[in-house]
């Protein structure tokens, strides 16, 4: 290939260079006084300030992590209650890219509805044909009160095969507080606890198992809706409560510390994931300077968002959960699993797995994201995110640590309360859809294909244990909206009709589909739908000129016979023509009336008295409305 000419290339030589004095001054203009952090800073959940725009930055120090160019580890899920289905998912996933394979048994925190059995026999033949010992198979335990008998089935079945402990690339998943945070529940108090608990793996490591043993999980806060900085805050406790109490059992602080590894959220928010997982490095690295430790890399291990999934659209779920994978690969993560896409509806089916463990497979061997060991480093918002969520996680770990530990702040309810906190914000946030989860608070497809998932019964939990305390519950954002959508399907199937609004635009289509749009997707969401038109004007007259034919539009309303009506219109033809149009559709026996956008002050109550009950806008409350109007549909149901 012929070299360019060196002049062709630098399209940018004849311009000077950009400084950020002067972009700020170009902002301050169009602000006219208003403050700039105020304006244009987003805020985190935590109250950390994201600017809208970053200059290049020093990369900070980063304890090593993933080497380059090694790959994260493709974890794929085995969770299916009947063993020997188990068992042939967990070889097809193996012999089609799947590098390791995470174990998850009922109950466990990753349980989410469904969970392999976990008895010693179910467990032998889950992992039939499966090679414990082998270099290129890792097996991951999520197995919450199990999770000392499972691995005990584990060094048993190991043994019974004649393969070698010192070999096996098991992380055991160990993980007592975690149980107790999402339970609610332990079998005894936590200075026993954590004596049987550094025994157990002891024993393990006696018996030539190399370990990581225990897990400092954060999916209990994300899960139960919390922060980042609550996330990184509470697995940084419990990591340092396992450290202290293998050190009790008589484990030096060395050893100890490379049988613990963490287990994060990855979740649609890249630039947070992004910054969480390089904070957690760094935070850990503090933790053991502080223990007169040199810095060794840490295992970590991400699994996409169970609170960011859906039901409704759940194809959507595709696209949240490769934006999950790219955050946790960019962000240095060792190991990764993906919800299957349809896990919200039920047991994935071979597709569904497919999809996930595919996910990943194009973004570490065709996009090469693992072929930089930090590849954020130097960005100014990474860099910058990285020191605030230190920070903050820092100080949340200190106040758990003034409590007496992660234990004790989960007997207190300290971390309850906190978390408690975020997760009202975050679905405030959502029933007012300022954050939306898309094909479902918006853009709802009220025809959406059906998916197939499998018909499986899952196993139950175990039954609570004797101490009780307030567990982290364990949600999904979109259920709100999901339940409002589930009650329009049962209308459907009784009716054959779903609920419906009758869009009554004002003037020409110039002047109402901003607002007929919408006010589509506003009902949509709560399984809705929209009666729509052209409008009722006379297209001879100019577009200014034009007049709704009242007439035209309340017949065309009592001819929908739908439950709502809406109104929807420019801010024009609502001076012109709204008082005139709800008095008209009121006198005809239409239902209180919706009006789609903000109204001027001054008109307000003239609107109110001609019969438009509730004003839907950007920023109202979404769910609360849907939720209304689906009561009044029903209320005028024969």
């Amino acid at each position: 290939m012929t070299e360019a000419p060196a002049d062709i290339l630098p399209l940018a030589a004849d311009f000077p260079p950009a400084r950020r004095e002067q972009w700020l001054e170009l902002v301050g203009r169009l602000l006219k006084g208003a403050p700039f952090d105020r304006t244009l800073a987003a805020r985190t959940y935590d109250g950390l300030a994201i600017q809208p725009l970053y200059e290049r930055a020093a990369a900070r120090p980063m304890p090593a992590g993933r080497i380059a160019g090694a790959g994260w580890e493709i974890l794929q899920r085995i969770d299916h209650p009947e063993a020997a289905a188990a068992n042939a998912e967990a070889l097809h996933d193996r012999h089609n890219g799947a590098t390791g394979l995470s174990l998850v048994t009922a109950g466990s925190i990753g349980a989410y509805g469904y969970g392999a059995a976990a008895g010693a026999d179910a467990i032998a033949r889950t992992l039939d044909g499966i090679p414990l010992d082998a270099a290129d198979t890792t097996l991951e335990l999520d197995s919450g009160a199990w999770a000392e008998a499972a691995g005990r089935s584990l060094a048993s079945l190991l043994s019974r095969r004649g393969g070698q402990a010192g070999t096996a690339r098991i992380r055991f998943g160990f993980d007592p507080l975690g149980t107790m945070a999402t339970s609610g529940a332990a079998p005894t108090g936590w200075s026993e606890t954590a004596t049987q608990f550094g025994g157990s793996i002891a024993e393990l490591a006696s018996a030539g198992f190399k370990g990581p043993f225990a897990v400092a999980d954060g999916r209990a806060i994300h899960n139960a809706g919390g922060s980042e900085t609550q996330e990184l805050g509470f697995a940084l406790a419990v990591a340092a409560a396992y450290l202290r109490a293998l050190a009790g059992c008589g484990i030096g602080l060395d050893a100890a510390r490379r049988m613990i590894f963490f287990r994060l959220t990855a979740d649609a928010d890249q630039f947070l994931s992004i910054a969480k997982f390089r904070a957690l490095r760094r935070l850990w690295g503090r933790v053991e300077d502080a223990c007169g430790l040199a810095a060794a890399p840490v295992f970590i291990t991400a699994e996409t968002a169970w609170r960011m999934m859906t039901k409704r659209d759940p194809y959507v779920n595709m696209l949240r959960a490769t934006i999950a994978v790219f955050s946790a690969g960019v962000g240095g993560t060792d190991a990764i699993t993906v919800l299957p896409f349809t896990l919200a509806r039920g047991l994935p089916d071979r597709f569904a797995r497919r999809a996930a463990r595919n996910t990943q497979l194009v973004l570490s061997a065709e996009s090469h994201l693992s072929k930089v060991s930090d590849a954020a480093a130097g960005a100014g918002i990474f860099e910058d995110l990285t020191d605030q969520l230190c920070n903050s996680a820092w100080a949340l770990f200190q106040e758990i640590e003034k409590a007496g530990g992660a234990a004790a702040a989960l007997e207190q309810g300290l971390i309850q309360k906190k978390v408690a906190t975020v997760r009202a914000a975050r679905q405030a946030a959502l029933a007012r859809r300022t954050d939306m989860l898309t094909g479902t608070s918006d853009f709802a497809d009220l025809d959406e294909p059906a998916v197939a998932v499998l018909e499986v019964a899952p196993l139950a939990p175990l039954p609570p244990a004797q101490i009780t305390l307030e567990a982290l519950p364990r949600i999904r954002l979109a259920e709100p909206f999901e339940h409002l959508r589930d009650t329009s399907d049962r209308i459907l199937a009784q009716t054959r009709a779903r609920p419906k609004v009758f869009l009554a635009n004002l003037g020409v289509p110039a002047d109402f589909t901003p607002r007929a749009n919408f006010a589509r997707n506003f009902f949509a969401a709560g399984g809705i739908a929209a009666v729509t038109n052209e409008g009722f004007a006379p297209s001879s007259p100019p577009a200014a000129e034009a007049k709704t034919d009242l007439a035209a539009l309340v017949a065309a309303c009592k001819d929908a016979g739908a439950g709502l009506v809406c109104l929807c219109g420019s801010d024009e033809t609502y001076r012109r023509e709204a008082v005139a149009a709800a008095e008209a559709l009121t006198a005809a026996g239409a239902p209180p009336l919706y009006y789609a956008g903000r109204p001027a002050v001054d008109a307000t109550a003239a609107l109110a008295a001609a019969g438009i009950a509730t004003f839907i806008h950007a920023g109202c409350d979404a769910l609360a409305v849907l939720q209304a109007a689906q009561e009044q549909i029903a209320s005028r149901q024969p």
